[in-house]
């Protein structure tokens, strides 16, 4: 019987975030003779059990993914991972009670560093299986912020420029005290305030004096921002103010602003980078994006009005080191002034070019895409599928898969705030044609890809191959 290639089930969270960058790696792996599933991350798990015996990459290694990756493992797929939030982080040690769990990277075969940074951090875990490969690779987010790679936003960019005129973009991130859905904040809403509100997503792995005082913390620095907004737009009469919640914010207490500020947009559309292109300045508080608009050109502000350096780890990060630090709003507003004069461009340094070396590999050279799949085939997994398990053991992941898909199912229409509706925040609708567009932007910009083929899978899920 000929041995055939392990498919590569690549699972996307959140749409605008990762999307684009999961297709070059769809695109690479499957021209070099992968069949890849990808799709939306919960309407992949539906189809645990149908999807041949392969190897699933997850963005992440924490205890919410236990039970998957254990069915997974039982239904004899292998798992690959990295660490998404990686280049920003709390001290190793919260770091490692908030994204790593022993139970769930046993089961994972290898393991893909943005950079050395990760390396030396994910070494420094107690409970690190011995043998397990950590490889320095890059990460697909990274290549999308290559020289190369960025006209593949060009009429995006020039879209936002005509449509908005010249705009200071301001990324938030405070999915923890500003959750889309409860569950996913610091702490769940409690009807009864006698009784201590439990912890939810965000704060698990925290001790409660942590989560409540990170939760403070956070709730103040949303405070300035919510102040921030309409002083930018006052003081700043000739621009647009355009604000980008994270993916996992509900956006109410914006539009609430917005209503009261004509200048002033809500808008989480599309992936961030042609945004940071297009933008006069960005401004954040620890946010990703600070490292993102470092690595294009992009001048980035820091806003630290409210600084806790217990609690902000993030004022010492990688994304707050890359920008302008501001620490009040006419600190801010003159900065923000020099930039539009032209008088400042990106925070740049022999310090700030070291460390993002540091913390960022593949910059130039091979695409981390190119190294990640030549790591699968230096497995084989290009020739050949993972062993199949025992029959007991496949019958119980096909059990277990199946009763999870229907209680996820469930639980995704139950009334109030939802998953469904979560779901559809960050996995908007998504078509083939729009899936081969994107396939078609890199084609020309990379001269290849001509061979690639898009095929519906399942709702919300892809299957692409050469």
């Amino acid at each position: 019987m000929k041995n055939q290639a392990s498919t590569l089930i690549i699972p996307v969270e959140s749409q605008v975030r990762e999307l684009d960058a999961k297709i070059l790696l769809s695109c690479v792996a499957a021209e070099r003779g992968f069949p890849v599933i990808i799709g939306s991350r919960a309407f992949t798990h539906f189809q645990a059990a149908s999807i041949p015996r392969g190897v699933y990459l997850a963005k992440s290694m924490r205890s919410l993914s236990n039970s998957m990756f254990k069915i997974l493992r039982q239904l004899g797929h292998e798992i690959i991972a990295w660490e998404e939030e990686a280049l920003v982080h709390p001290p190793a040690a919260t770091y490692f009670s908030l994204r790593l769990s022993p139970l769930t990277i046993k089961n994972v075969s290898h393991v893909f560093a943005w950079g050395q940074e990760n390396v030396d951090l994910l070494r420094q875990y107690p409970a690190l299986p011995e043998n397990l490969p950590i490889h320095i690779t890059g990460n697909p987010r990274g290549d999308m912020l290559r020289s190369e790679i960025r006209p593949y936003f060009a009429t995006e960019v020039e879209k936002l420029r005509n449509l908005y005129g010249d705009f200071i973009l301001i990324n938030t991130n405070f999915s923890d005290v500003n959750p889309y859905i409860p569950h996913v904040g610091l702490f769940l809403p409690t009807k009864n305030h006698l009784k201590p509100a439990r912890l939810g997503q965000a704060g698990m792995g925290m001790s409660r004096e942590f989560a409540e005082g990170l939760r403070d913390h956070k709730l103040a620095i949303l405070g300035d921002f919510k102040q921030l907004i309409p002083m930018l737009e006052q003081a700043f009469p000739e621009l647009t103010i355009v604000v980008r919640p994270h993916p996992s914010e509900s956006y109410q207490l914006y539009h609430e602003i917005a209503a009261k500020c004509p200048r002033v947009i809500i808008t989480n559309q599309g992936n961030v980078i042609p945004w940071l292109l297009a933008a006069k300045a960005m401004v954040h508080n620890g946010c990703t994006t600070g490292l993102e608009a470092y690595v294009l050109g992009a001048p980035a502000i820091s806003y630290l009005a409210t600084l806790n350096k217990y609690y902000d780890y993030d004022f010492q990060g990688l994304p707050t080191k890359l920008s302008y630090q501001c620490f009040n709003f006419q600190e801010l507003a003159e900065t923000l002034s020099q930039i539009l004069r032209g008088d400042l461009g990106a925070a740049e340094s022999q310090e700030r070019q070291d460390l993002i070396d540091y913390y960022l590999a593949a910059r130039d050279g091979p695409f981390a895409c190119e190294r990640i799949i030549d790591v699968l085939e230096a497995g084989g997994y290009n020739e050949k599928q993972p062993p199949a398990k025992p029959l007991g053991t496949y019958l119980q992941g096909q059990l277990f898969a199946r009763l999870k898909a229907a209680l996820t199912s469930l639980y995704m229409r139950r009334s109030g705030p939802n998953r469904q509706a979560y779901h559809d925040h960050r996995f908007p609708e998504l078509s083939v044609v729009e899936v081969e567009q994107k396939i078609g932007r890199f084609g020309e910009l990379l001269k290849r890809f001509n061979t690639i083929k898009v095929e519906p899978y399942a709702k919300h899920v892809f299957r692409i191959s050469a």
